[in-house]
């Protein structure tokens, strides 16, 4: 049995986070509700994104066992040749504790930061729109990193996962398995339907190399199809350009990067 003083501990810690997560899923809501899944710029609404010159790629990378100490990534280049105009890493410490479903509270800011760093030094090289390692709308509470990064950026965003998130409905089946299978050709799509009828995404064959797909879904100031189109536009590999090129880091097995050494490491591919 716990000591009267543990036990006390245990219960402020509880009501403290029962108390935090209230508040943050206040906010969240507040912030759920400026999300557009609409097409605000001209280019978007060219066949061939005409007036689209820069899109850019944010990432966390976190080192191998320190979920505290990440390196905060960002990427920017040149469309439609993809070359890199600007790159940028620093490391950070996340002092916003891990809440599932509010991945946004703990991530956004040092990446908000990356590009206010960019919009004071280098505001020509600003991105027209954001490509987020992550998801958008395909989440379960319909606000995933994208559009957290979208709405306080106030930058189209899109979110791109290289993995399924199980979605009220929408899991890792022998039926999801069988649309994969059906995407024969890169650009084939199928979208990502909830148990409520809602299309929070959709699963992207993003290149002919490779059957599996991404999951793409709007983070904020794009429509899906449009959101999806662009990926497609933008994938020289299964991953679009903007956010391959924010996981360059490969770590072989057993290799571990200290925190001094993570950004040079980074900088110098």
């Amino acid at each position: 049995m716990a000591a009267p003083e543990a036990e006390l501990v245990l219960k402020w810690e509880s009501f403290h986070m029962s108390a935090e997560m209230s508040r943050t899923d206040r906010e969240q809501a507040l912030l759920r509700e400026s999300v557009k899944e609409e097409d605000t710029e001209d280019w978007q609404r060219s066949p061939d994104f005409n007036g689209l010159e820069r899109v850019g790629g944010v990432d966390l990378s976190f080192i191998k066992g320190d979920d505290i100490n990440a390196c905060a990534h960002l990427v920017v280049l040149t469309y439609p040749q993809m070359k890199v105009l600007y790159e940028d890493c620093k490391m950070v410490t996340l002092n916003a504790p891990y809440m599932a479903g509010f991945l946004g509270f703990r991530e956004a800011p040092p990446l908000l930061q990356a590009l206010e760093n960019l919009k004071n030094v280098q505001p020509h090289l600003m991105p027209q729109v954001l490509f987020v390692d992550g998801n958008g709308l395909f989440h379960y509470r319909e606000f995933g990193l994208a559009c957290h990064l979208g709405v306080l950026s106030d930058l189209p965003c899109v979110g791109v996962a290289k993995n399924l998130l199980h979605v009220e409905g929408v899991v890792r089946s022998e039926e999801h398995q069988s649309q994969i299978n059906a995407l024969k050709k890169s650009g084939d799509s199928f979208p990502l339907t909830t148990a409520s009828g809602r299309v929070l995404g959709k699963a992207l064959r993003s290149s002919q190399s490779s059957i599996k797909p991404v999951y793409v879904s709007v983070g904020h100031r794009i429509t899906l199809d449009t959101a999806v189109r662009l990926t497609h536009t933008c994938c020289l590999y299964r991953v679009p350009e903007p956010i391959r090129q924010d996981l360059r880091v490969f770590w072989g097995p057993g290799e571990v990067l200290t925190s001094p050494d993570i950004c040079a490491f980074f900088s110098c591919l």
